[in-house]
């Protein structure tokens, strides 16, 4: 499961991030200056940090750096500056995204999952076959086996195969499918995901009667383990 950095000062800000990212289906660490951020980013390991640049202990400006210095995990930073300059500095230093404050919530969990799976496909190369039950999937190839029958799948129907398959037993969101599988921030395209998963299904059941999709109601979807 994703785990998230949360390094911002303001205990009301820092504890609305947190509550809306755990409802998300991410766990959090939460540091409120930019020392306390850099003892859990030199101790533990992390798929995002967001990064406040007005901190105390440390400034945000001289925490990013010491962050790649240690890991290239992906960082948002949050900063109520927002002159252009600031934002190519900071961007050239290393972060890979900025949202000026005040900022909405919806988009910060939006742009944290397409950071997530972008950083998941720059490790595509070295992934490795993804299995579940008699399902086996080949992320290089793109390409599907069963009971070790072929099976076609769309760009979109593969990537979202591939998701659940990557981290068996948790549940995704919607809004979490669709940012990995379309490359966009989600909107609200339940049809889309609806009819996807129900094409995903119609392709497997065609092989077999096993159930390899679970819908959670009111969540989203996971992998089946019955």
């Amino acid at each position: 499961m994703e785990r998230i950095l949360i390094i911002e000062d303001d205990t009301d800000i820092n504890n609305l991030i947190a509550a809306a990212l755990a409802k998300a289906g991410y766990t959090c660490q939460q540091a409120f200056s930019g020392t306390e951020g850099l003892l859990y980013i030199k101790a533990e390991r992390f798929s995002l940090v967001i990064l406040d640049l007005m901190l105390p202990g440390m400034s945000g400006e001289l925490l990013l750096p010491q962050i790649r210095a240690i890991t290239p995990v992906p960082v948002i930073v949050l900063s109520a500056k927002d002159s252009l300059d600031s934002k190519v500095d900071l961007l050239s230093a290393g972060a890979e995204d900025y949202m000026t404050k005040p900022f909405e919530i919806r988009e910060l969990v939006a742009r944290v999952g397409v950071q997530l799976r972008r950083n998941a496909e720059k490790g595509a190369s070295s992934k490795t076959m993804l299995k579940h039950k008699s399902l086996v999937l080949n992320p290089e190839e793109m390409s599907a086996r069963l009971s070790g029958q072929a099976i076609s799948f769309t760009k979109q129907e593969f990537k979202i195969l591939e998701l659940l398959m990557q981290h068996p037993g948790r549940v995704f969101t919607k809004q979490d499918i669709y940012d990995y599988a379309w490359d966009d921030i989600y909107i609200g395209e339940d049809k889309t995901i609806n009819m996807h998963i129900s094409n995903i299904r119609k392709k497997l059941k065609a092989v077999t009667e096993e159930d390899y999709i679970e819908t959670v109601w009111g969540i989203g979807f996971k992998l089946s383990e019955k």
